[in-house]
């Protein structure tokens, strides 16, 4: 037996037991009401701290690599200078002559494409073109490569960039310039363009244009030059497509005439020759009668059906369906007078009979009188199916008479139709001819107007000057810049790295996730696959934390009642065998007499650790094989005792529901044991720890720490829930706090682990 703890022993699991949420944690068997700590729900400074440590080196890593980049970045970036100019583009409703339509009211409603449309105008070939050409770019030192430009840490990667995708895409075709486009114009205005920025003022019709360069007074006169060709083209646009369409209304307002006198004189002589203007009246006197008889149609079409499942269900009759199944039979006048009369005979018979036999002469009169009224029911339901059909064929004459005076209807119209097309056709062509003439001869006023006024939608407002700064950083604010951006980038690396991992690693995750109190923790031993209290070789940590659960335990299960604890874990390899039997262990040394029972006859394990046989355990005392005394072995604890798996059988599930299990925890509940641990397979595998919630006094949940996620563990708990138990709680296992500091000192303080290796003789 392993020494007790001494008086003064912190007790690592009590400081963080933890009151589940009320829908969990329910009164056990015996136990008391003694108070919960409830730990701080909110995320501490100090969390987000320890989370940093614990990725501290990734951290410095990030830190020193992004901040090392950015300042060789930044002392290897050349000086570039932005001037800026500044225009109004209103929408082309602002230069409308008021009174008159303008293609500007197509942009009235949304005149959001139309400003995006001019964005890319100013940033268009065509215009740079133009601003190349008259600013000479080609002399210009920056642009026409006399002027060796220094390597940076970006031209190179993309140097190497570029190489990549030209092996990579060898066969990809450049784009082609324009036929007015020579080669070395063509990398003028793309490098043009690249310096070109169009920002829109927000909440106004205002654009910032800006230009980047070496040279700060070129920057203004690139800019300026932009924005002056930018208006100029405008306004030369506007004109030259006002007199497009001018010349071309001219030419289409002479064919549309000669289209308007050619349909309106045609019209006239089929008006003559149909006598087109009685068509109307003799199609609205068919069209109405042609209404009338479709609903006609329809009502007897529904009464036809409604009457057809009436006489299917009656021709049932014939097939030995009882004729009081059928409603139309059943409710019948008839037929429920003369089942009425035949049942009081009925009666009347069985009276005779208690007192007469069967030959006496009122008997034989009554059943006399009984044939007679069954007779008379036959003949009432006859007439009732020959009425039933009787109206069925009724309504079937009466559709199909409709249904071809409908037809007549419709041969009548469409005859009527056929007349009125040619009438029609001839009619709306020559109104839309007269629609589309007016149409045109309007606009080509409008034009007129529009072109001599001269207007323009864009204007200069602000002009360019020679900025007197640079635009990048230099100096102690690129170094404090640089270093600012690694800090942020390794911080949130750090961060991003513990959000993605979603397992169980602490006790707040336990009472803030899992919403169960928090029995306590156990640490990982390395080296030992199954770790027992009664082995000279595990830490002294590791047997004060199944002691502190021991306490944890006896504070919530009072009383003098055995105790029934099931322990299960969310998945397999969580350590749940090995916890259940430590905590048998702990409370048999604490002076309990204990009965550890190995309940997982799927893959038992129990008797691994505890050194006993297998051949004989639960499953043969649940198939009635052998019986209780006959399968307790005794373990290294007198106080000890347990129950092994025995051999699997084909149906464990089947044998935990039964009635033979429930008698043998209640016989137990009876017996000599204070506490009963009961091992059971994971929650998500199969259903047998669910199976036995309900019949034990609490269900201990084992949880590995940072081996379970988050989801999967309350997953297991719900279906454990589920079942109702009287009491639940977790065990956070396999804790390694020599790994993980950044939370093992955040609960437990610095010198727990050296208290324990200085009390060690």
């Amino acid at each position: 037996m392993l020494p007790s703890s001494p008086p003064d022993a912190p007790a690592p699991s009590t400081t963080a037991v933890t009151a589940g949420s009320p829908s969990h944690a329910g009164s056990s068997h015996g136990q008391g009401s003694a108070p919960h700590y409830a730990p701080e729900q909110d995320v501490h400074l100090l969390d987000r701290l320890a989370v940093i440590y614990r990725y501290r080196r990734i951290c410095a890593a990030t830190f020193v690599l992004v901040s090392a980049a950015l300042i060789i970045q930044g002392y290897s970036t050349v000086q570039m200078y932005q001037a800026q100019a500044r225009l109004l583009i209103e929408d082309e409703r602002s230069t409308a002559v008021p009174g008159l339509q303008n293609d500007a009211n197509q942009y009235y409603e949304d005149p959001e494409p139309y400003y995006q449309t001019q964005y890319k105008i100013l940033k268009g070939r065509d215009l740079t073109r133009r601003v190349v050409r008259k600013l000479r770019l080609d002399t210009v030192p920056e642009f026409n490569g006399t002027k060796p430009a220094p390597p940076t840490a970006s031209t190179l990667l993309q140097e190497a960039k570029d190489k990549i995708i030209g092996i990579a895409k060898p066969n990809a075709p450049a784009e082609a310039p324009k036929v007015d486009e020579t080669a070395d114009e063509s990398g003028l205005v793309s490098a043009f363009i690249g310096r070109v920025s169009v920002d829109p003022v927000r909440g106004s019709h205002l654009v910032d244009v800006s230009f980047v360069s070496e040279d700060p007074k070129f920057a203004a006169e690139a800019v300026n030059a932009l924005i002056e060709e930018y208006v100029n083209q405008n306004l030369e646009l506007k004109l030259q497509s006002t007199q497009g369409m001018l010349d071309w209304l001219d030419k289409e307002l002479d064919n549309q005439q000669k289209r308007v006198e050619g349909s309106e004189k045609g019209l006239a002589e089929y008006r003559e020759k149909e006598n087109a203007l009685s068509l109307d009246d003799k199609q609205n006197i068919v069209l109405s009668r042609l209404n009338q008889l479709n609903d006609a149609v329809t009502r007897a079409r529904t009464e036809r059906v409604q009457k057809e499942s009436l006489y299917n269900q009656v021709k049932a009759i014939a097939n030995g369906t009882a004729p009081d199944a059928i409603p139309a039979i059943a409710t019948n006048a008839g037929v429920a007078s003369a089942k009425a009369k035949l049942s009081d005979l009925q009666r009347e018979k069985a009276k005779l009979l208690e007192r007469y036999q069967d030959k006496h002469p009122q008997v034989i009169n009554a059943v006399a009188a009984l044939q007679d009224a069954q007779r008379q029911l036959d003949l009432e339901i006859a007439r009732a199916v020959q009425s039933v059909k009787n109206e069925y064929e009724t309504a079937v004459l009466q559709e199909q008479t409709l249904a071809r005076n409908l037809d007549g209807a419709k041969s009548e119209a469409q005859d009527l139709n056929r007349k009125g097309i040619g009438y029609g056709v001839m009619e709306r062509e020559a109104k839309s001819n007269r629609e589309v003439y007016q149409s045109l001869l309007t606009r080509e006023k409008e034009l007129r107007v529009s072109a001599n006024s001269r207007t323009n939608n864009v204007r200069l407002v602000d002009r360019a000057e020679t900025p007197r700064g640079p635009i990048t950083a230099g100096g102690r604010r690129t170094v404090l810049m640089s270093l600012m951006i690694g800090l942020v980038l390794a911080v949130a690396v750090a961060l991003g790295l513990d959000y993605m991992n979603d397992t169980i690693k602490t006790p707040e995750d336990v009472t803030r996730r899992l919403k169960l109190p928090f029995l306590g923790l156990v640490p990982v031993v390395r080296g030992d696959k199954h770790p027992l209290l009664a082995s000279s070789h595990v830490p002294h940590d590791f047997g004060e934390s199944f002691r502190s659960l021991r306490t944890s335990l006896l504070s919530k299960y009072q009383g003098d009642a055995t105790k029934i604890i099931t322990v299960t874990s969310a998945q397999p390899l969580e350590g749940k065998t090995t916890t259940a039997a430590n905590i048998a262990m702990a409370l048999a040394y604490g002076g309990a007499r204990v009965l550890l029972i190995d309940a997982d006859m799927r893959r038992p394990g129990l008797h691994r650790p505890l050194r006993l046989t297998n051949d004989r355990g639960l499953s043969q005392v649940l198939t009635g094989q052998a019986r209780v005394r006959d399968v307790i072995q005794r373990t290294v604890d007198p106080n000890l005792l347990a129950i092994t798996a025995g051999r699997s059988p084909l149906n464990p599930s089947e044998l935990l529901s039964s009635e033979r299990m429930k008698t043998l925890l209640t016989n137990l509940a009876h017996g000599p044991f204070n506490w009963i641990i009961i091992d059971t397979p994971p929650v998500l595998a199969v259903t047998d720890a669910v199976i036995l919630a309900p019949m034990v006094t609490g269900v201990t949940f084992v949880v590995g720490a940072e081996m379970t996620r988050r989801r999967l563990a309350e997953r297991a708990i719900e279906t454990v829930m589920q079942a109702h138990p009287r009491f639940a709680a977790v065990v956070l296992n396999k804790v390694n706090f020599a790994k993980n500091k950044y939370y093992y000192s955040r609960y437990y303080g610095h010198q727990y682990k050296n208290y324990y290796a200085e009390a060690t003789p």
